[in-house]
C-alpha cells in the first residue's frame, strides 16, 4: 500500500478495515472524523483515509468511553486534555470504576424488584413440596379434590390458596406448627382435653384454618376432629408429633365446640 507517510512499516488501515476489525460502522468513523474526535493521520496517494496505530489507540479509548455512555463532547475533552498516556489510562479507569459503582447499585435495585415480584407470584408445587415435605402430596391433593371438590369449603379454600405466595405458605406453616406445638404441650403437661388450655389450643386450630382456608364453624370443626381419628393418614400426621395426639386433638375440638355452643 502506497501512502503519503514516510514510514511504510507501521499499521495503516482503511476506514472499511477499521470498521470490520473494531465493530464500528463506517458512518460512525466518518462522524468521528468530521467532529475531530478520531481523525485518520495518513492518506493514500489517492486521498483515502488511513488509520495509524496512534489513531487506533485513540479510537479504542473512544469506544471504551462510549460503552460507558459518555457524551462525545465529554469524550473529546478527556482525550484532548493534557497528560501522558498513563494519565489518560488512569482517567479511563476512574470513569470505569465510577460506573461500576452505579451498575452495582442498579443490579441491587433490579434484584430487590425481582425479589418483590417473585414474592408476589403464587407458590408452585415445588415450593409447597419444599415447605411441607412429606406433608404435601399431589396424589392426596387430587383425592381430596375428588372427595370434596363440590363443597363450598373446598371452593372457598381453592379461591384463596390459588393466589398464595411462597411467603404466605411459610406463614401458614409457621402458624400450623405453633398450634400443633401448643396442643402437644398441653397434652404432655397432663392437661385434659376439656381443660382451658386444651380448648384454647383447639380454638386456635379452628381459627387458623378459617383465617387461611375456609369459613369453619364449630360444628364443622367437630367433623374435622372426627376425621383426624377415622382417617389413618390424618391420624399418622398427629401421631408423628406425639403418640396419642390425634385422639387428644379430636377430644379438645369437641370440648371447645361444646363450650362455644353452650355459651
Amino acid at each position: 500500500m502506497t501512502t503519503t507517510s514516510q514510514q511504510t512499516d507501521r499499521v495503516e488501515l482503511t476506514v472499511g478495515q477499521v470498521a470490520e476489525t473494531y465493530g464500528v460502522t463506517v458512518r460512525t468513523l466518518h462522524h468521528y472524523d468530521a467532529i475531530g474526535l478520531v481523525v485518520p493521520s495518513a492518506r493514500t496517494h489517492s486521498g483515502y483515509r488511513l488509520y495509524t496505530e496512534a489513531d487506533l489507540a485513540r479510537l479504542a479509548s473512544v469506544v471504551t468511553y462510549r460503552r460507558l455512555d459518555l457524551p462525545l463532547d465529554e469524550v473529546k475533552d478527556l482525550l484532548d486534555g493534557d497528560g501522558s498516556a498513563e494519565e489518560h489510562l488512569r482517567r479511563q479507569r476512574a470513569v470505569v470504576v465510577s460506573r461500576l459503582g452505579e451498575l452495582e447499585e442498579l443490579v441491587s435495585a433490579i434484584d430487590r424488584a425481582l425479589e418483590r415480584e417473585m414474592n408476589e407470584q403464587p407458590a408452585t408445587t415445588d415450593d409447597l413440596k419444599e415447605l411441607f415435605g412429606d406433608g404435601f402430596s399431589e396424589e392426596y391433593q387430587q383425592e381430596a379434590q375428588e372427595r370434596w371438590g363440590e363443597t363450598d369449603a373446598w371452593k372457598q379454600s381453592k379461591r384463596r390458596t390459588d393466589s398464595y405466595t411462597k411467603a404466605d405458605w411459610e406463614a401458614v406453616k409457621a402458624e400450623q406448627e405453633a398450634v400443633g406445638a401448643e396442643l402437644v404441650a398441653a397434652m404432655q403437661a397432663g392437661e385434659p382435653p376439656t381443660s382451658q388450655r386444651a380448648m384454647d389450643a383447639a380454638e386456635a386450630h379452628r381459627a387458623q384454618i378459617e383465617r387461611w382456608f375456609y369459613d369453619l364453624d364449630h360444628a364443622f370443626h367437630r367433623n374435622l376432629g372426627d376425621m383426624y381419628v377415622s382417617d389413618p393418614r390424618f391420624t399418622a400426621t398427629y401421631e408423628e408429633q406425639a403418640p396419642g395426639l390425634a385422639q387428644y386433638v379430636r377430644d379438645a375440638i369437641h370440648a371447645n365446640a361444646d363450650r362455644h355452643e353452650q355459651g
